[in-house]
C-alpha cells in the first residue's frame, strides 16, 4: 500500500498479560504489556478510488468497517481495507483484537475520526461482542490501545495507568502452534459459571485482581522477586478454577524448572516467562524449544 495522503494506516501489537488475567471481565485488574515483535497492520483507502472490500477477506475487519460506518461515517461502508498480521491466532496474544484495532486506526486516519485510547478499546470490544457475538473482555483492547506496559482496573474505580516498560525484567513468550485453544471457549465457560454464582470463580477473580495490584507495586518498586510471585500466583489461581491443557501447563512448569516465573498471556495457551537477565532468557528459550515450543523475546513497545 502506498503512502498516499488519502489513505489511513493503523497498527496494533501483540498483548501479553503478566498478572491478574482473566479477572478483567469480572471487575478485576490486570497488568499487561505489548510487544512490537508481533503486530497487525491495516491500510484503508476511500471507496471513490477503489472497488471497496477487505483484502484478504476477514470477518473481523468486515465487522469493523460495518460498525465504523454506522457510528462515524456512512461513506466508510465502501472503504477498501488491506491488512496483514504476524500475531499468531488462537494462542492468547490478542491476535483478533490486534486486527480490529489496526483496522480501526486505519479507518480513523482515513476519515479524520479522533478516538482516545479508552474509546478505541471500547469500540474494538463492541465490534467483537456486539457485531460477532464473541465472548471477550476489555483487557486486550485497552492494552493494545495504550501500547507498552499498562495497569488496568476494571471495577467501580475503572482506570488505566501506563507504566514505564523499562522497569520490567527480560520477558519471553512461548507457544505451541499445534495446541492452540480459542479463548472464546474459555471465557464463555467461565462466565457461565460466574453467572450461576460459582463461589470458586468469584473468589479466584478477586484473588487475581489483588495479584495484578501486587505486580504493579512490584514493578514500581523495582522488586523483581515480588513481581515473579504475582506472575506465578496468577497461573496458580487459573489452574485452580479452570481445566488446563496439559501441554500448556507443561510449558509453565518447564519455565519454572529453568528458574523463570510463568503465566498464561491470555487464554489460548501462550505463556510469558519473566527472566533474571538476558542470558537467563536465552537459557529459558532454549529449554522451551527443546520441548517443541516456539519462543520469542518480548520487544517492549514504548521503549
Amino acid at each position: 500500500m502506498s503512502g498516499d495522503e488519502v489513505s489511513g494506516r493503523g497498527t496494533a501489537c501483540a498483548r501479553a498479560a503478566l498478572a491478574g488475567n482473566p479477572s478483567d471481565g469480572y471487575g478485576g485488574a490486570v497488568l499487561a504489556v505489548t510487544s512490537r515483535a508481533l503486530r497487525a497492520e491495516a491500510w484503508a483507502e476511500p471507496a471513490a478510488e477503489t472497488h471497496g472490500g477487505v483484502d484478504p477477506p476477514s470477518e473481523l475487519v468486515e465487522a469493523t468497517v460495518r460498525r465504523f460506518a454506522r457510528s462515524f461515517a456512512e461513506d466508510a461502508a465502501g472503504t477498501a481495507v488491506t491488512w496483514r498480521t504476524s500475531v499468531p491466532r488462537g494462542v492468547g496474544l490478542g491476535g483478533s483484537s490486534a486486527i480490529v484495532i489496526s483496522a480501526l486506526r486505519a479507518l480513523c486516519g482515513l476519515h479524520g475520526v479522533r478516538l482516545t485510547a479508552a474509546q478505541l478499546a471500547s469500540f474494538a470490544l463492541e465490534v467483537e461482542t456486539e457485531e460477532l457475538g464473541i465472548a471477550a473482555g476489555l483487557q486486550d483492547r485497552v492494552a493494545q490501545a495504550h501500547g507498552g506496559l499498562t495497569f488496568m482496573e476494571f471495577g467501580a474505580d475503572c482506570h488505566y495507568e501506563p507504566l514505564p516498560p523499562r522497569l520490567l525484567p527480560p520477558l519471553l513468550i512461548a507457544w505451541r502452534p499445534d495446541a492452540a485453544q480459542e479463548s472464546d471457549d474459555v471465557h464463555r465457560s467461565l462466565r457461565e459459571r460466574f453467572a450461576r454464582g460459582d463461589g470458586r470463580v468469584s473468589r479466584a477473580m478477586n484473588e487475581l485482581a489483588e495479584l495484578a495490584r501486587a505486580a504493579r507495586a512490584a514493578v514500581l518498586a523495582g522488586d523483581r522477586d515480588r513481581l515473579a510471585d504475582a506472575v506465578d500466583g496468577s497461573f496458580d489461581v487459573r489452574r485452580r478454577v479452570l481445566t488446563l491443557h496439559p501441554r500448556h501447563v507443561e510449558m509453565v512448569e518447564r519455565a519454572r524448572l529453568l528458574g523463570a516465573s510463568g503465566n498464561y498471556t491470555g487464554s489460548g495457551g501462550t505463556i510469558v516467562a519473566c527472566c533474571r537477565d538476558e542470558r537467563h532468557r536465552d537459557d529459558v528459550s532454549r529449554g522451551l524449544r527443546e520441548v517443541g515450543c516456539q519462543t520469542l523475546e518480548v520487544q517492549l513497545e514504548g521503549e
